[in-house]
């Protein structure tokens, strides 16, 4: 059963040609579909590169840059595999756990898995608390609405059969993605699994990018799509996996 590695890229030229390395090296039949949201960075050029040395590898490039949601948005369009999985270009998560994520929707358990950082026993690397604390504070609003009892709705490792996706449509162009896609696949009532993984996050100077008001748009998602713009439409179940 293919994987399709779905990466967004903005401005990871330090690291994008190790992390693509590490995902080539787990295995598992894959491909990987990047899309480049207009770096300005030399990203373009590292991504060209890496594009004429692997087959199993897309570039697909945005004429202006749009947003973590929008990227992803096309690589969703473009994915070919059975599976989906999300990965960051830098290298806060760790590819190695690729495995142990597909596993429930292998197991014919689940439609979605969600990687935790906060679940497990898994190594993790020790910095912001109130980032950590606002982490935690959007998976437990965005929780009650739901009413799911997720440990971490922000976390970049989210893993679909593409049926799923397909049944979604992605409105939000930067990180509210996060928000608006758990809301909706509660929604639609798929199995939704979670497992433990680790995290090595990188500081602002390392070049993190979300902030403050990327929070505030997370609020307003988690209103917005389990209030205002609320789906009622259950979604039919496909075949399990074999």
């Amino acid at each position: 059963m293919k994987l399709t590695v779905a990466i967004p890229v903005y401005n990871e030229a330090g690291t994008i040609a190790a992390l693509v390395d590490r995902v080539q090296a787990v295995p598992l039949e894959k491909e990987l579909v990047i899309v480049d949201d207009c770096s300005t960075d030399g990203s373009r050029e590292k991504l060209a590169e890496l594009e004429a040395s692997h087959q199993n590898l897309r570039v697909i490039r945005h004429e202006f840059n749009q947003g973590k949601g929008a990227a992803l948005r096309t690589a969703f369009a473009a994915a070919r595999g059975e599976i989906v999985v999300i990965q960051d270009g830098d290298l806060e998560y760790n590819p190695d756990e690729y495995p142990k994520l597909i596993r429930p929707i292998l197991d014919g358990n689940a439609d979605v898995v969600y990687g935790s950082r906060f679940a497990g026993g898994e190594s993790h690397r020790v910095l912001y608390f109130w980032h950590s604390l606002g982490n935690k504070a959007l998976t437990l609003l965005s929780n009650i609405f739901t009413d799911l009892n997720l440990t971490d709705m922000e976390t970049c490792y989210k893993v679909f059969r593409r049926e799923v996706l397909q049944s979604i449509t992605i409105e939000e162009n930067r990180f509210g993605f996060e928000p608006e896609i758990t809301a909706k696949v509660s929604q639609q009532r798929w199995r939704i699994y979670e497992v433990g993984i680790s995290y090595a996050g990188r500081t602002y100077e390392e070049g993190k990018k979300i902030g403050w008001r990327d929070g505030v748009r997370a609020i307003w998602c988690i209103l917005k799509y389990n209030i205002w713009r609320r789906q009622s439409v259950r979604a039919p179940r496909g075949p399990e996996p074999s």
